[in-house]
């Protein structure tokens, strides 16, 4: 294979892999040679070439193949640098020392980005609803890029509500605006590997470096690193590096701070000293509204389709879990017609993503309720039905009848039962408590909000 055949290659990579993943990744590599099936690059860093093999092999793999490569399989390896002549390894002074190794690190610092951002997700292409009112703009004051009001911004919700939508929105908006701002974004997870590579190849004052040289901070789903000792150490020295030097970070996870489970008590504490948002479960104006952004978006790529009407509607009524599995019922029902060359009607849909739409229906059952309330409050499940009543037992009782009385179709008098045979009137006492206690308690609201979100994801 020739070099030139490999910029055909990278031709067609745009298209397969985006011009954003294209950039970051595939145009730093440099073709070394091919033999006996093994197409061989070379990558600036090694955790370049691991993120590169995990992502993109496949993708290089199949156009190699396509343009009559014969490949069975793609490396990736460190370009080694050329040693430094006799003559040059005189002793220096130590300032010039120090000087040369903080220019070597700059330079690595420059190869190492951080993980891809996915073009499709921009401000332009988040639908706005009620639930995801305040993250959005809270968001859109971040990507503006101006003084930091609010340090941290963290960002949280359930599965597909659109906290990492509006991370990438935000680093793409910044990255329009102010191109020279450092921008680093990446998962909890990537971060840990970082760190933990760092240790064992002996560069953690490279890995320190990286991270408190940003500008701006990114860091998805950090429930990750909860439990894991010295990669909180780590991050929690970060922020408050980059807090002190006046830099954004952004920090989205599944839950409160609060409720991250085996999260160290200080960096709870820092990520609450800023902008906590959650993202609330969509509700059907959303969910139709972003079924209807995606209609247009379809409506180029499967010309001639008839959408029936009154189907976004009952997809919107009936998907309800997270916006994930909305998109992509709606992605397979729209393949599914053009294939067999059918309008997507009610009947259609119903038969296309039946799966779907019995997993939708899943009944929630009180046993389930108790005992996710009684885990999140700490109390055993039999205390839950028992007949205590101090009020570490009574109202984690009470918030379990107001869900179940909410979430499941039983009937006030069913629900007693399940709750060590009271009297439906205690039932309706408890839930008429909890609906007073939420207009005061913003505590209560978030265990609320929480515990819906776990029993419903």
């Amino acid at each position: 294979m020739t070099n030139e055949t490999w910029g055909l290659v990278r031709e067609e990579l745009i298209k397969r892999v985006g011009r954003n993943n294209y950039v970051t990744w595939i145009e730093p590599l440099k073709f070394s040679d091919l033999k006996h099936g093994v197409a061989r690059f070379e990558v600036p860093t090694s955790f370049f070439g691991d993120w590169v093999s995990r992502n993109f092999s496949d993708h290089i793999r199949a156009q190699l193949n396509t343009a009559g490569a014969q490949v069975e399989r793609v490396e990736f390896a460190v370009a080694n640098r050329p040693s430094a002549p006799e003559a040059a390894v005189a002793p220096r002074p130590a300032a010039a020392a120090q000087r040369t190794r903080s220019a070597t690190r700059s330079a690595d610092l420059e190869e190492v980005p951080g993980a891809p951002l996915d073009a499709r997700f921009t401000f332009d292409s988040f639908v706005v609803g009620k639930p995801n009112e305040l993250a959005h703009a809270a968001a859109r004051r971040v990507a503006e890029g101006g003084p930091v009001s609010f340090n941290p911004l963290f960002l949280y919700g359930g599965v597909g509500l659109g906290k990492t939508h509006l991370m990438h929105a935000i680093a793409h908006e910044l990255q329009n605006r102010q191109p020279h701002l450092r921008v680093l974004y990446l998962s909890a997870e990537q971060f840990m590997y970082r760190f933990v590579q760092a240790l064992r190849e002996r560069q953690i004052m490279d890995f320190k470096e990286l991270f408190r040289s940003v500008d701006v901070l990114m860091v998805d789903d950090v429930q990750f690193i909860a439990g894991k000792d010295s990669t909180q150490e780590e991050f929690f020295h970060t922020f408050n590096a980059l807090v002190d030097q006046n830099k954004q970070i952004v920090i989205s996870a599944d839950r409160a701070p609060g409720e991250i489970k085996d999260l160290e008590e200080r960096i709870k504490s820092r990520l609450q000293c800023g902008l906590v948002v959650d993202l609330h479960p969509t509700d059907y104006e959303l969910r139709l509204g972003i079924l209807q952004q995606k209609v247009e978006l379809y409506r180029s790529q499967y010309r001639g389709l008839v959408l029936s009407d009154g189907v976004l509607e009952f997809l919107a009524h009936r998907i309800t879990t997270n916006v994930r599995v909305l998109e992509g019922a709606l992605t397979r029902l729209f393949a599914f017609a053009s294939l067999v060359g059918r309008e997507i009607t009610l009947e259609l849909t119903q038969d296309c993503l039946a799966d779907i739409l019995r997993a939708s229906d899943r009944k929630l059952t009180i046993e389930e309720i108790q005992r996710k309330v009684a885990e999140h409050y700490n109390i055993r499940l039999s205390d839950m039905i028992g007949p205590k009543r101090n009020r570490t037992i009574a109202r984690p009782r009470q918030v379990a009848m107001y869900l179940a009385k909410h979430l499941t179709p039983r009937s006030l008098p069913e629900i007693g039962r399940r709750f060590g045979g009271r009297d439906h009137t205690t039932i309706m006492h408890g839930v008429r408590k909890i609906e007073e206690l939420m207009a005061t308690d913003s505590q209560l609201n978030d265990d609320l909000q929480l515990l819906r979100r776990q029993l419903q994801g």
